[in-house]
């Protein structure tokens, strides 16, 4: 059983799960993305890569957060598990990138929720 929504087809299978052009959120997921949406400096850390164009290096990251590196460490993990950010290291540079069809796929679970 599947529904049209904003242009994008969502199914829901047995496995309770979104599925969009091969890209797919459990319920599960939602929670984890919900979750780590629910911290000031988590929020903090995606404005800030948002603002880069999307990508951020984490050597950047500490002028944004008023946090030691271990603490910033601990909140960009809980956004990668999420799934809201993807990590690339760069020699001995780490960076982060928005995971743009994560972030739409999140939003369109939330736009279900009001109909």
């Amino acid at each position: 059983m599947g529904k049209k929504l904003r242009s994008h087809i969502y199914k829901i299978d047995t496995f309770t799960s979104f599925n969009l052009f091969f890209v797919t959120i459990t319920f599960k997921q939602f929670e984890k993305i919900s979750k780590a949406l629910g911290d000031t400096n988590r929020l903090k850390i995606l404005h800030f890569i948002s603002n880069k164009g999307g990508c951020g290096q984490c050597s950047d990251i500490q002028s944004v957060v008023d946090l030691a590196q271990p603490s910033i460490s601990h909140h960009v993990k809980i956004l990668i598990e999420s799934g809201l950010i993807e990590p690339e290291k760069e020699g001995r540079n780490h960076k982060y990138t928005l995971n743009e069809p994560m972030l739409d796929l999140y939003i369109g679970m939330l736009t279900d929720l009001k109909k």
